[in-house]
């Protein structure tokens, strides 16, 4: 076993998954904290480093592409203060840090864990029920519903509209971003059939974010979904297939039904039924080659 205890944390090793304790320092991020003890399985890491500096150094964790549905949801886009997989170490701790780096390092070569991504995720993310106020909203998420209630700051395109609630079918992905300088960040879920192009200012879906302290516990809630939707691997590999069928199929697929003749035979029923089309494709409910086969029966109509 191997153990480094800081005021910003610590951490423990037992052979088979890294026990990482936040510190009860004022400097430990309100994000750290609110998301507490992490338990980490070795099968979870690509790697382990120590930096060291003059006064301090630091040791870092890198996690396997997909392991963590927190990491997924930020988008790597968590800083120092409010990364989980990092551990500021005083100078006075250096050889206890250097031990731990190689006692963790060993066991993954002992233990010939693949450095590359994962299909499933390793971790179970934040427990639920979870609600967060920050910047124009407040954001709970049960784990069946997302629920998004509007502050008075809101912009009228929301508060008029009034609270939302988001079935989890509903939302087919979620997207935490920080303020970083003078743009604000923003928590936004991405709905089925109802993709928004609008800002997060006006997007009755996203909670717009401003800056300050309890910005960055949004990324919890994000997380907490990110767990429960399908990981991003078995979307890419639905993907692939859909593809592979298409391509190894000898003959065309058959198009959809074309206009009735007697109630769309006119120039404008005719172009209606193109831009039916031309939507249907854009969403994706028709392929490439569905696509063109039905406006090409729609054109001779024409």
């Amino acid at each position: 076993m191997a153990e480094i205890i800081q005021k910003d944390g610590t951490w423990v090793f037992d052979g088979d998954a890294l026990r990482l304790t936040p510190g009860r320092d004022k400097n430990v991020s309100l994000l750290r904290r609110e998301l507490g003890e992490l338990l980490v399985p070795l099968a979870a890491l690509a790697g382990i480093s120590f930096e060291q500096g003059k006064k301090s150094g630091r040791l870092r964790l890198r996690l396997r592409d997909g392991a963590d549905p927190l990491l997924h949801a930020a988008g790597g886009r968590l800083t120092e203060p409010h990364d989980p997989y990092q551990l500021l170490v005083e100078s006075d701790r250096y050889g206890v840090a250097e031990y731990f780096v190689d006692e963790v390092r060993n066991a993954l070569l002992l233990d010939q864990v693949p450095s590359g991504p994962v299909d499933a995720y390793l971790l179970p993310g934040p427990p639920v029920p979870l609600s967060v106020s920050a910047g124009d909203g407040v954001a709970s998420f049960d784990g069946e519903r997302v629920r998004l209630e509007w502050k008075w700051q809101a912009e009228d395109a929301k508060s008029a509209a009034g609270p939302r609630t988001l079935p989890l079918a509903d939302i087919v992905a979620v997207e935490w971003q920080p303020t970083v300088g003078l743009e604000n960040g923003h928590l936004r879920f991405t709905v089925r059939a109802a993709p928004s192009k609008v800002p997060p200012k006006y997007d009755p879906n996203a909670v717009e974010l401003w800056g300050f302290k309890k910005d960055p516990l949004m990324a919890l809630v994000a997380a907490a979904v990110q767990a429960r939707l399908p990981h991003p691997a078995a979307r890419a590999a639905l993907e692939d297939a859909r593809a592979g069928e298409d391509t190894s199929t000898p003959t065309p697929a058959p198009a959809p039904p074309a206009p009735a003749p007697a109630a769309e035979d006119d120039h404008d029923a005719l172009l209606r039924r193109l831009r039916e089309l031309g939507d249907l494709h854009r969403s994706g409910v028709l392929t490439d080659e569905e696509f063109t086969l039905a406006k090409q029966a729609v054109l001779k109509r024409m």
